[in-house]
């Protein structure tokens, strides 16, 4: 998962001397962070080091990322009104992501995965103001306006395809969005594209549905499971429990043959866990992880 590099002593280093939207902003920075995963865990690809509210920043938003808290909105978007607050997202905008991805497609041994925010979480941190546990500001929106909501998701994935593109554009392999209007946004691209959401086990027909060639699955539901639900024509990607990674070695070793051993050699896995790396996982680990998959194939 994306995540990779907050574990890494290297990834650390850097985020003492600059902050998120400092390092995303500077592609030599941003270069580098993504990097460092590869380099240190030998994994067989990179994920752009971003944040979801990079294009929501670079069209106006008044967003601000808080350390311990997430993206915090100064103006929550409650009324039809506020959609007006959003302008479509243009190349120019997001220029550092896309020099960031041309430095990336020179350097990197492994393809590149370039990353976006689903349009429904998106819309919930502009709705809610930040994070939210119970999603009342969203829910009140969807079912009372609905309209609304679905102008605001509408506008949403306008943007999310425009930073998509934006990235394939200057040389990202494969997409991270959500949602039918992204992917179809997307498809005269020609790049493998992936679903992912976290508590969406009961959602996997529904998210390979939206058209995307990769299903991530995360660990609340065995890969065996998963991929009966879905069927033969896409692959899936996951799923180890991030907090395995904090268990001794044998425990972990047994939990990635498990998964391995559930697969059953049928083609289309992305070994990956099945959510964001924690941050005080030991970078060992990981590596011996992406050793034992590439050993056991």
């Amino acid at each position: 998962m994306r995540q990779a590099g907050r574990s890494l002593p290297e990834y650390r280093a850097v985020r003492e001397k600059h902050g998120m939207f400092d390092i995303i902003r500077t592609p030599e920075l941003a270069a580098e962070v993504t990097m460092q995963p590869v380099r240190r865990l030998g994994v067989d690809a990179a994920i752009l080091f971003s944040d979801i509210v990079v294009p929501l920043k670079a069209v106006g938003v008044d967003v601000e990322l808080e350390a311990g808290i997430g993206p915090v909105i100064a103006t929550p978007f409650r009324t039809a009104a506020d959609i007006d607050r959003l302008r479509p997202l243009e190349p120019e905008d997001v220029a550092y992501v896309a020099d960031t991805v041309r430095i990336l497609a020179r350097e990197l041994p492994v393809p590149l995965i370039g990353f976006a925010g689903a349009p429904f979480t998106l819309a919930s941190y502009l709705v809610e103001g930040g994070p939210s546990r119970t999603y009342a500001h969203t829910k009140a929106l969807m079912y009372g306006e609905p309209d609304t909501w679905t102008e605001l998701l509408s506008t949403l994935a306008d943007i999310t395809s425009a930073f998509l593109r934006v990235q394939v554009e200057a040389g990202a392999g494969a997409v991270l969005p959500a949602s039918s209007e992204v992917f179809d946004g997307l498809a005269d691209l020609d790049v493998p594209t992936i679903h992912f959401g976290v508590n969406t086990g009961e959602l996997l027909t529904l998210m390979a549905d939206a058209g995307p060639d990769v299903v991530g699955v995360d660990w609340r539901v065995p890969i065996d499971v998963a991929r009966e639900r879905l069927g033969t024509d896409v692959a899936v990607q996951g799923n180890l429990d991030p907090a395995v990674c904090l268990s001794p070695w044998e425990a972990v070793e047994a939990k990635v043959r498990d998964i391995l051993e559930r697969n059953a050699r049928r083609p289309g896995h992305i070994f990956n866990l099945g959510h964001g790396v924690l941050p005080e996982t030991d970078p060992d680990v990981l590596r011996r992880i992406v050793d034992l998959v590439h050993a056991l194939g």
